[in-house]
């Protein structure tokens, strides 16, 4: 049971990405059989069912709204993670007042990120 705590970050990682993936390629495999089979039986298909297969693979553009939306959130967790090293550290959480340093260091990350995605927002020419 020890032995499981250090993998627990890998397992998770292999439980967000790869478990998704394996159910929605089951899902396509599935979807191909039925359409095989009706296909196999001579039955027309409908314009909607091959209008609905083409959505899946095309990629949504980004807008103008999507981007700002993007950068917002990801400024709110650097700010939610800073407050909470300062926070953490104004309520006696560390012993020393230099552990409040990387923690804002690591809140910079999404700030910058969600920063970017807000002047890409005025930028996109897709305005939604």
């Amino acid at each position: 049971m020890e032995v499981l705590i250090p993998l627990a970050p890998f397992i998770m990682v292999i439980a967000i990405v790869v478990v998704p993936a394996i159910l929605k390629s089951r899902e396509r495999k599935e979807m191909q059989a039925t359409l095989r089979a009706a296909i196999e039986k001579g039955q027309p298909l409908p314009p909607e069912v091959i209008e609905a297969l083409s959505k899946d693979n095309i990629k949504a553009p980004a807008t103008a709204a999507k981007d700002m939306r993007v950068g917002v959130i990801l400024l709110a967790v650097s700010i939610g993670i800073a407050l909470f090293g300062s926070a953490f550290n104004f309520i006696g959480g560390f012993e020393e007042t230099k552990a409040v340093a990387p923690i804002v260091g690591i809140a910079a990350i999404p700030g910058m990120i969600g920063l970017a995605f807000i002047v890409l927002s005025f930028f996109n020419k897709n305005k939604d």
